[in-house]
């Protein structure tokens, strides 16, 4: 997750107006933490100050990954603040000796979370924002982002075809690297033309930035790119852009006053943090940018063509705070969508349910759920009770029957209670953190109901099975159903969800059993060569003939094998799983729908490519990710 600031005023005007020239680095901080939403590997800000006199610093950074990095972060620098007012070296809420000495104190500021997806220990030197130091403003860069990158290597090949040394870090350093690279050049191509102009030296740097065009070097620089992104960078005379993939498969929004630019990665923290209206923050159009010239002067336009728009669904169904809007919204249809199904599951006996939660991402699911039900019961009844009275059977007991003692039951029974993140922790203590993750209500549920437990989505099954089941199993429910609010996850993300490694999705491997029950593994070794021969094509005319893996099989069959497959060994109840289908996803996402997880439907050629490489990993018995994130 990412956030930025630009002033356009002088901290001078924010001092005034709001009584501290740490205006927008509170501001930042609040940005950051609104967006907190899981636990997080690392984080860094980043500033960049304008006109600083010569031999004096302008660019700043602090990077953190321990357990309370963004607290830390901020917290060690409001101790530093507190110092220097103690010695009088800031003066008050003066904003010419705040910005001297403060090192945030600037026009630019960028923070950052990191996400990470390898299951990796990280250090502070994987976390953003990344530097790239000169002593040329103009050629100095700063850069972070959100972002899978599906082509790394190829790129890194390209800066080597230069006779450059890449150092082979995190997909943010290669793109940054190439941002250099066409910074660098066009700063040279300027620099010899005002040289050999016999422009005085101390004048060239103030026209090298008026003529720094950003559209032209990001969009020279980001035309190899394939993969999902939302990138904020700086330069260090403070022009500062934002940009999104032709895609616009990740997300960015944005707040534009006459005082100030606010970006983040989701809508919400940016209407609550900066004061505004839904109205007034804006989403950047896919392959377009932002930039902010040393001026103040903004421009919004392409960088690149736009292309197809699939943002990334799963930012709605389950990364994303609920409380957006638009994905509160799609999150309770996604919900009501399941009703249907279990009613099934309940053959139609609502007094002998009980209806619940895993929290937290899907508690606005359930909310949509029980009123899917609630409507289908009250449906129910008027039918009913019409009846009756066309035939003369009404009565008090069958009104006590329809109305009092058959409505959906709504029960807390799953607690989380402690802030861990089973679904992409460590692969050697995965089974220990999710035993401890949850906790539960007792007393309930009664041994002749069904419990009814609405996920965002069942991803591996792992939790379910080791925790999840066996924990809810303990209510001593007649039946559990698992509803998952997201369809059955097929096929690896690469693009910013930690989905990379197919095999470990329980959809996959209901399919792949069921291959072996039915003697069709021929299909699977048929799968492995074409996916082989498809690597041999040009990265655009790939496919996707992993999809030949689920084709012999109805969702429900592989629904009713992942089923049997989640069920803890002596388990002392049915369990039974439903999942959303992919029709009901799309009808409950408002607008565009990147789903290529649920339906193998990739929005760019890497997709396609990593997908073939991911199955020959699998089949091969390879323990690998196809990209770094």
């Amino acid at each position: 997750m990412s956030a930025a600031i630009r002033l356009l005023k002088p901290l001078s005007y924010f001092a005034e107006k709001y009584g501290t020239p740490e205006w927008a680095f509170n501001k930042l901080f609040l940005l950051m933490e609104k967006q907190h939403n899981r636990g997080q590997d690392g984080a860094g800000i980043g500033c960049i100050k304008l006109n600083m006199p010569l031999g004096e610093p302008y660019i700043f950074r602090a990077r953190d990954t321990s357990a309370n990095a963004i607290t830390n972060i901020f917290s060690n620098q409001q101790r530093n603040l507190r110092h220097m007012r103690e010695e009088s070296i800031i003066k008050g809420i003066d904003a010419a000796s705040f910005k001297q000495h403060f090192n945030f104190g600037g026009e630019v500021l960028m923070g950052h979370l990191l996400y990470g997806t390898s299951g990796e220990h990280y250090d502070e030197g994987i976390c953003h924002p990344y530097m790239r130091r000169t002593n040329w403003p103009t050629r100095t860069l700063m850069m972070q982002g959100n972002m899978g990158i599906t082509n790394i290597s190829e790129l890194h090949e390209k800066l080597i075809s230069r006779g450059q040394h890449p150092v082979f870090g995190p997909d943010i350093q290669t793109l940054m690297e190439e941002v250099g690279y066409y910074l660098d050049e066009a700063h040279t191509d300027l620099y010899r033309q005002l040289r050999d102009k016999k422009v005085d030296g101390r004048e060239i740097p103030n026209i090298i930035s008026a003529e720094l065009d950003l559209f032209d070097i990001i969009g020279k620089a980001s035309k190899d790119w394939d993969g999902g992104y939302t990138i904020m960078g700086g330069i260090g005379n403070g022009d500062f852009f934002c940009l999104r993939d032709p895609h616009g498969i990740r997300y960015c929004y944005y707040v534009l006053t006459d005082e100030f630019l606010a970006v983040a990665s989701e809508r919400v923290p940016l209407m609550s943090v900066m004061e505004v209206e839904a109205s007034e923050v804006k989403e950047l159009a896919p392959g377009n940018m932002i930039v902010v010239k040393y001026d103040g002067n903004v421009t919004i336009g392409q960088y690149t063509k736009p292309l197809t728009p699939t943002p990334c669904c799963f930012e709605d169904v389950y990364t994303s705070r609920g409380n957006d809007p638009v994905i509160y919204r799609e999150r309770k249809q996604l919900g009501a969508n399941l009703t249907e199904q279990v009613v099934a599951s309940l053959d139609g006996n609502f007094s002998k349910a009980a209806i619940t939660f895993i929290p937290n991402t899907a508690e606005v699911s359930y909310y949509g759920l029980l009123e899917g039900l609630r409507a289908y019961r009250r449906n129910k009844v008027t039918e009913a009770m019409r009846s009756a009275f066309r035939n003369g059977t009404m009565s008090e007991e069958l009104i006590e029957e329809l109305i009092l003692t058959r409505w959906p039951r709504a029960e807390k029974i799953a607690h989380k209670d402690i802030k861990l993140r089973t679904f992409i922790s460590e692969e050697s203590s995965r089974k220990q953190l999710a035993a401890m993750v949850y906790d539960l209500t007792y007393g309930a549920v009664a041994s002749d109901e069904v419990l009814v437990a609405i996920d965002d989505s069942i991803v591996r099954g792992t939790t379910l099975k080791m925790s999840l089941l066996r924990l809810l199993a303990r209510t001593n429910a007649r039946k559990i159903v698992i509803v998952s609010s997201a369809p059955q996850v097929r096929y690896p993300d690469c693009y910013g969800i930690d989905m990379s490694e197919m095999g470990k999705f329980i959809a996959f491997q209901a399919a792949i059993t069921l291959l072996k029950k039915r003697g069709m593994y021929t299909r699977i070794i048929d799968v492995y060569e074409e996916c082989k021969r498809q690597l041999t094509l040009p990265p655009e005319q790939r496919t996707n003939p992993v999809s030949k893996i689920y084709e012999p099989f109805t969702e429900d069959e592989i629904t009713d094998e992942v089923s049997r497959m989640v069920t803890p060994d002596n388990s002392p109840c049915a369990i039974q799983v439903i999942y959303q289908s992919l029709s009901g996803l799309r009808q409950a996402i408002e607008g565009p729908c990147g789903d290529w997880y649920f339906s193998g439907e990739y929005p760019t050629p890497g997709g396609f490519t990593v997908v073939n490489k991911a199955f020959i990993d699998w089949f091969e018995n390879r323990d690998s990710r196809e990209y770094q994130l």
